[in-house]
């Protein structure tokens, strides 16, 4: 009975390793495949909600783990102006924004620019809206990632009512949010499947 055992459990390690091979063999001889695995585009959304009037979609578009991710969108129902545009750590239900809890800050970083070097993973600056209430978004972000375990999918995009101050306003609540205000509109990212 024991050898028999033994026999089995050593017929499953070599199917095992078997298959592994055969498995390493396709990604190394099919580039199609490779590719696919290591440099694959990922997609998300991010329909806003607001107890006010104020709607939109947001897209992001990475092209591979290491690209910066493509932010762009038209948001409307906004009063002219600069608005703060951040990522916050949570997802949320509908227009219930502030459970979103606080910018999204893996690192424990301060609040500050997009283009900072210490800055919130979330912290995307202002956008602006014209006097027709709408404003464009097309940002490049190299800090913001929708692949591996600081991904952004799942948390929330933040529109508030005035603008970020980008961590220069000399006080506590600006190191923290940029003083931005009250929040307007939310909403979940979401992956989009290719």
């Amino acid at each position: 009975m024991g050898k028999c055992i033994a026999y089995l459990a050593a017929a499953v390690v070599f199917t095992g390793l078997g298959a592994l091979v055969a498995g390493l063999a396709v990604w190394f001889t099919v580039p199609e495949v490779a590719q696919k695995f290591t440099s694959e585009s990922r997609k998300a959304q991010c329909v806003l909600e607001s107890p006010a009037a104020v709607s939109g979609t947001i897209m992001f578009v990475q092209s591979s783990e290491r690209a910066p991710v493509d932010i762009t969108g038209n948001i409307t129902g906004l009063s002219p102006g600069k608005h703060g545009f951040h990522i916050h750590a949570f997802g949320v239900s509908g227009a219930d924004c502030k459970a979103a809890q606080g910018h999204y800050n893996p690192f424990g970083s301060n609040h500050s620019a997009p283009n900072a070097t210490e800055r919130h993973v979330g912290d995307l600056g202002n956008i602006v809206a014209g006097e027709d209430s709408v404003a464009y978004v097309e940002i490049l972000d190299h800090s913001v990632t929708l692949f591996g375990w600081y991904s952004v999918l799942g948390r929330a995009v933040v529109v508030h009512a005035g603008e970020d101050d980008l961590g220069l306003g000399g006080d506590s609540g600006s190191l923290a949010t940029g003083n931005a205000g009250g929040r307007v509109a939310c909403c979940t990212i979401f992956a989009v499947p290719e």
